[in-house]
């Protein structure tokens, strides 16, 4: 997570399962990079989202020309970004980190969840495992080298990868800021407290947010985790998802 007093910037990146990735400096190095210069490329409020992504994945990409950039597996993460300029607010999601919205007529969730749309057998495979079990692991592998086939092509799903052209497919808006009490950028490990796992409405979400801040919302979500280990209640990837939120008000 990035931010200032205008910009929002929360990435995720994604699982290798423990697949080669053909890059030598790995997911943490390439997420840390990425962020610094999309607070760089958007400090300007005239450069768009969608251009500022894809400057900075152009800079990242060329940081490390002598790793495999063609490699399926390359690092890569999901970006959701809320910006203030001018009396409004411009977001951009690219894969499933939200940005949530407390308007005036309720919540507004915005995020992209076409990864949900591919290889739905490999997916319901994965869930039938309990979590830390060889099959599972096992299971997650063949869903990630499938999912790396589709990633960032027309068919499939896309993410900050090495291709700028990414940049392009993100979903993108602008709210009037009067319109807007305030706002939540997250990674899917904090949304899914309320749409995975059903444990919290929205308007429970923000008011954690607003008594305890950001630590109270991702304890509430570790303490969830916590309950079901093994995912056998709530099947998923892993027993607990790289969890960060920003609280955004003005």
């Amino acid at each position: 997570m990035a931010g200032s007093p205008s910009l929002a910037v929360v990435l995720d990146g994604l699982s290798t399962a423990g697949l080669p990735t053909g890059c030598q400096h790995g997911v943490p190095w390439y997420v840390t990079h990425l962020g610094g210069y999309l607070m760089a490329a958007l400090a300007e409020p005239e450069v768009s989202l969608s251009d500022g992504l894809a400057d900075a994945l152009a800079r990242v990409a060329a940081l490390h020309p002598q790793c495999d950039l063609n490699n399926p597996g390359t690092p890569s993460a999901t970006v959701a970004i809320l910006r203030q300029r001018y009396g409004v607010l411009d977001h951009l999601v690219l894969a499933d980190s939200p940005v949530v919205f407390d308007g005036r007529e309720g919540y507004t969730v915005v995020t992209d969840l076409r990864v949900d749309d591919v290889l739905p057998d490999l997916r319901a495979e994965v869930e039938r495992h309990e979590t830390h079990t060889r099959g599972h692991r096992k299971a997650l592998q063949r869903l990630v080298l499938a999912q790396r086939e589709v990633r960032n092509t027309t068919d499939g799903y896309w993410v900050a990868g090495t291709n700028p052209e990414s940049a392009q497919h993100g979903l993108t808006g602008t709210t009037k800021l009067e319109d807007v009490r305030c706002a939540a950028v997250m990674s899917d490990g904090v949304s899914r407290l309320v749409t995975e796992y059903g444990m919290a409405t929205w308007d429970e979400v923000f008011a954690t947010l607003d008594a305890g801040g950001p630590g109270q919302l991702i304890e509430a979500v570790r303490k969830v985790e916590a309950s079901d280990p093994t995912g056998r209640r709530w099947p998923r990837y892993k027993s607990g998802d790289d969890a960060t939120v920003a609280l955004c008000q003005w």
